[in-house]
């Protein structure tokens, strides 16, 4: 009988698509066999007629940063080493109209839901998903990490561009044009953010807040080694109840300054309290040429103030960057149409490619003139950066960064950090005792930076 059974489940093992077998639940489910392939590196499986598949989608970024050369009075800045991130996705094309996705990230040992995507491809050019993603606003967020030219996004992305929401997305896309709009509720971060939602909503009753965003790309020439991307977003972003608990119908916004080592945010507007909207804005012009590749974006905020603060100006907040870079040995820079973003460059030599990349950033979370005391000092920042990325074996990489930041008097860290010296040469964290007339207010410094990438 054993034997039997034995030979029967051998024979099952080998049938094809047409066979059948019985879940734990006792359900009959339609059975077909897999093909195991690796592709750059990543494990594939997939079925013969290609209606199915699975993969995994990981990353570990191991990261390195030293800090030097900042004024004697300022705070000390801590080098060190960190997991940037180490990432384990799960990605299934169910049927070829049905994608799901979970994305998980567990760096420094501690765990944080990123992606968890339902979507439906069924008609031509169309996407439709409902989940935890990133909202198609600025071209920096949307870029994989994998793919940044730079370690970190710039600080005027990291501010204002919104991150993974949970939410509806809807896009279309051809080889000339991208259009897309979403529906966001709160963020999905940590279990931090997850405790405001959940309290904000018992203790309080508060709705979520909503966001809406919509973004057009024209894209008048894309080609593989040639393409030209212009583009603009706007987001009306109402208070979340994903924010700090007590802060409901707060804003605000903060940045490290290009670094994920040092902790330290000197732009920082505190929170700006009785919030009624925001009007976040972005405009972005990139392109490539074989293995040249350059972006440039502009971002705005208008944070408009709900009618009893008598504040009928909006506070206005922006920042610009321009990047780009050049693969040094024959390789090419990639695009990826569907998600107008950038991709994967395509080394030069078997063994992979060089880049060589720089950019310029600026911040300004300032709006004090005319404003009296209802004037928000968040500070501004310049940075200068340049990086040199080594590409091996198509999903190894390794990149060094230099960056100088030039940070204002008024980028004080709500006013926890110093920013210069007063009139008795003592260090002070208050601007407007700074006397500073040699032009030394705001903290200035130099980093290097080491990052050492696997993805599989």
């Amino acid at each position: 009988m054993m034997a039997a059974l034995l030979l029967g489940s051998m024979a099952f093992a080998q049938t094809e698509d047409k066979a059948q077998a019985v879940d734990q639940y006792g359900n009959k489910v339609n059975v077909k066999s897999l093909q195991t392939s690796s592709r750059d590196g990543i494990l594939v499986f997939e079925s013969k007629d290609k209606d199915y598949k699975f993969w995994f989608d990981s990353r570990v970024q191991v990261d390195f940063g030293a800090y030097f050369g900042q004024q004697e009075w300022a705070d000390p800045i801590g080098n060190g080493a960190s997991i940037r991130r180490a990432r384990f996705a799960v990605k299934t094309q169910i049927t070829p109209d049905w994608y799901g996705e979970v994305d998980m990230e567990l760096a420094n040992g501690s765990f944080e839901l990123k992606d968890a995507i339902v979507r439906y491809n069924g008609l031509k050019n169309f996407q439709f998903s409902v989940g935890s993603q990133k909202p198609d606003f600025s071209l920096s967020r949307n870029t994989s990490s994998r793919y940044l030219e730079f370690m970190e996004r710039p600080m005027i992305v990291s501010a204002l561009a919104p991150s993974r929401h949970l939410g509806i997305f809807a896009k279309y896309t051809n080889k000339y044009f991208f259009g897309s709009a979403s529906v966001l509720f709160q963020e999905i971060e940590g279990q931090e953010t997850r405790d405001y939602v959940e309290s904000n909503n018992k203790d309080y009753g508060m709705d979520e807040g909503l966001s809406y965003i919509a973004k057009a790309v024209v894209r008048p020439i894309n080609e593989p080694d040639l393409g030209i991307h212009v583009g603009g977003a706007v987001m009306y972003d109402s208070p979340k109840t994903s924010d700090e608990l007590g802060i409901y119908s707060g804003t605000r916004f903060s940045c490290r300054n290009a670094t994920n080592i040092s902790r330290k945010k000197y732009v920082d507007t505190d929170d700006i309290k009785n919030t009624d909207h925001n009007l976040i804005a972005t405009a972005e012009l990139a392109g490539h040429y074989n293995g040249l590749r350059i972006e440039g974006a502009w971002l705005s905020d208008w944070t408009y103030m709900k009618p009893e603060t008598n504040i009928t100006e909006p506070y206005h907040f922006q920042g610009w960057y321009v990047e780009g870079g050049c693969l040094l040995l024959g390789g090419k820079q990639s695009y990826d149409s569907d998600g107008a973003k950038f991709n994967r460059v395509r080394t030069g030599r078997s063994w992979g490619d060089i880049e060589l990349a720089l950019k310029y950033e600026f911040i300004d979370m300032n709006d004090y003139e005319g404003r009296g005391d209802q004037a928000i000092y968040g500070g501004s920042a310049e940075l200068y950066g340049a990086a040199l990325n080594f590409y091996f074996a198509k999903n190894v990489k390794i990149a060094l960064n230099y960056q100088y930041v030039n940070n204002d008097r008024y980028a004080n860290g709500k006013g926890k950090l110093y920013v210069g010296l007063d009139a008795d040469g003592n260090p002070t964290k208050d601007f407007t005792k700074v006397t500073a007339a040699d032009g030394l207010a705001g903290v200035n410094y130099h980093m290097l930076l080491a990052r050492f990438q696997v993805a599989f």
